[in-house]
């Protein structure tokens, strides 16, 4: 890859595009400086000059290529989940020795105790800071970003000035919560330790988006929003580095996003899927926090009316946001629209190749329209509405189907970081609320409970996916858990993530067991996920599975003996 390629990466200019190999729109491929960069044997990301970009991009290149954004899921439980019971049984003592922690997110602390050795050494093998642009840095096979070896980090910590050594920061503090969750020091004075703390740490720090896609989805600029390609050059760089050192790893994924089509068939997803189901690779997602908030709605067209209504609260200053309506096929859906003042935008016909532009005479208000009548992941139709500074009050959409065979849909609005509480749908429905990736088929999907008093977490995520998979997987501990933060100082944080993390070192557990066995040496995510949900808490007044708490609540020491018949 030449300089003006790599340069195209990381500048605002250039678009990002997430393509499946050999599927190359031909018009990106005659484009000047055209240039692109492989992440798996399935995809690649295409780098495009922004200013080429047509209006009508969704219709030109489809849907599935833009990245979706995504946020951060915010932030004596040992003994809950079965941990402590199996490090202290002498036969077992699992503490993460000779497993990797993996982490994507927003970078670590690595000056914090809780990633020190008893000889002051670091447990980080190494960081990959996808912010700092040193070309000499670069990890092998990636073309940005800057990567930081144990060595470098080492040699750091004896400086007066760790950063004039390694400048890696995180500056927001989530990054460093979910890794000492999963694999932090024991601190007995603060009563804290994390689920395995012998296992070493692979740090992904991710880049914020670009200025493009925040304007096309109208993202606020000052929200925390990632790239899924970004996303998904991480994972890479974690199983590159995992088969180097030839180590398992067990991955953290503490973010999620409410774009896309809710059934794990969306790129990310996917990706995560195939690297999950490889030998040596555990893959643990938050659920998501989106459960109360209002921001999904299910229908179904009333064959006797020919429509289904929604009703959308949108709040005061309001700068725009985006909606993605989903219909099952083989159905045809469309919309009208009545605005807040009473004017009226008759139905608009589903027809190809068109982005709908609607300026509304007696409000500022722009919208903007495009219907995928078969979009090309899934098959199903999207109609995805953009609005641009959005009269405050009630909208209502009246959903058509010209076709009734089971004329279901659901409409999903952006989550919380990027949109706020104050826009909402007035029906709201709390099931199917799972970020992507939670959606994905093989990854643990880990939700959020309260161990001192068996409740879920309020802002939990609930199942299923859209194509009814059951995930979440099972709860774990995730309500006001104490783990480190910046400046080495500890916090108490609650949230899908946490709980994620907290199951991202319990799967480094099985990893670690595995590596004991003679007959068992590499699992893969399919595998530990059924030792743990065979081993997952019921209670005898709840069916199993639902939506809420997936097959039960994690308890690994019932999964070891379970393992016993």
């Amino acid at each position: 890859m030449d300089t003006a390629c790599v340069d195209q990466i990381i500048s605002e200019d250039y678009a990002d595009f997430i393509i499946e190999n050999e599927r190359f729109p031909e018009s990106f491929i005659t484009s000047p400086n055209f240039c692109h960069e492989t992440i798996s044997n399935t995809y690649s990301v295409a780098y495009v000059p922004v200013t080429s970009l047509p209006s009508n991009m969704i219709q030109q290149y489809s849907y599935s290529i833009f990245p979706s954004c995504f946020g951060l899921m915010q932030i004596d439980s040992l003994d809950e989940a079965g941990i402590s019971q199996i490090q202290r049984a002498p036969s077992l003592n699992l503490t993460g020795r000779g497993v990797l922690i993996g982490i994507v997110d927003t970078g670590i602390d690595y000056t914090h105790e809780a990633f020190k050795n008893a000889d002051a050494t670091t447990k980080i093998v190494s960081i990959w800071d996808q912010t700092i642009n040193d070309t000499s840095q670069k990890p092998v096979g990636l073309n940005y970003g800057a990567e930081y070896t144990e060595e470098q980090i080492n040699l750091a910590l004896t400086s007066e000035d760790p950063l004039s050594i390694v400048p890696s920061m995180d500056t927001n503090g989530h990054g460093t919560f979910l890794a000492g969750i999963a694999a932090g020091n024991r601190n007995e004075i603060r009563n804290f330790s994390g689920v395995v703390p012998d296992a070493k740490i692979v740090v992904v720090k991710l880049k914020q988006a670009k200025r493009y896609i925040r304007e096309f989805f109208s993202i606020p600029l000052e929200a925390d929003c990632y790239q899924e390609n970004d996303i998904m050059f991480g994972i890479k760089y974690l199983l590159d580095v995992s088969r180097k050192l030839n180590q398992p790893i067990s991955i953290c994924i503490g973010l999620g996003s409410s774009q896309g089509s809710h059934d794990g068939r969306h790129s990310l997803s996917s990706f995560i899927s195939t690297v999950a189901d490889e030998k040596g690779v555990g893959a643990t997602i938050a659920a998501g926090n989106e459960g109360p908030k209002r921001h999904h709605y299910s229908g179904t067209v009333d064959a006797a009316i020919g429509y289904d209504t929604v009703e959308l609260k949108v709040g005061p200053n309001n700068m725009g946001f985006s909606m993605e309506l989903w219909g099952n096929s083989p159905n045809l859906f469309s919309i009208d629209i009545l605005s807040p003042t009473g004017e009226y935008i008759s139905r608009i016909p589903a027809r190809l190749k068109e982005t709908r532009k609607i300026d509304f005479i007696f409000e500022r208000t722009i919208i903007f329209v495009d219907y995928e009548i078969v979009e090309s992941q899934t098959g199903d139709q999207l109609i995805l509405i953009r609005f641009q500074n959005p009269t405050e009050g009630i909208w209502r959409f009246r959903v058509y189907s010209s076709i009734t065979f089971n004329p279901q849909f659901n409409v999903w609005l952006p989550i919380t970081n990027f949109l706020g509480t104050d826009t909402f749908f007035t029906k709201p429905d709390p099931e199917i609320t799972l970020t992507a990736p939670a959606n994905a088929e093989i990854p643990i999907i880990a939700t959020a409970y309260n161990h001192r008093n068996d409740s879920i977490y309020i802002d939990a995520s609930r199942g299923y996916t859209r194509a009814g998979k059951i995930n979440p997987t099972f709860a774990a501990p995730g309500v006001n858990l104490l783990g480190p933060t910046l400046n080495n100082e500890y916090t108490v944080l609650s949230g899908t993530s946490v709980s994620a993390a907290f199951t991202t070192g319990a799967v480094a557990m099985i990893l670690e067991w595995g590596i004991r066995q003679e007959s068992q040496t590499q699992f893969d995510t399919v595998e530990i996920k059924n030792y743990l949900i065979r081993g997952a808490k019921r209670d005898s007044d709840k069916v199993y599975p639902n939506r809420e708490w997936g097959f039960g609540i994690l308890d690994l020491y019932n999964t070891f003996i379970s393992l016993r018949g």
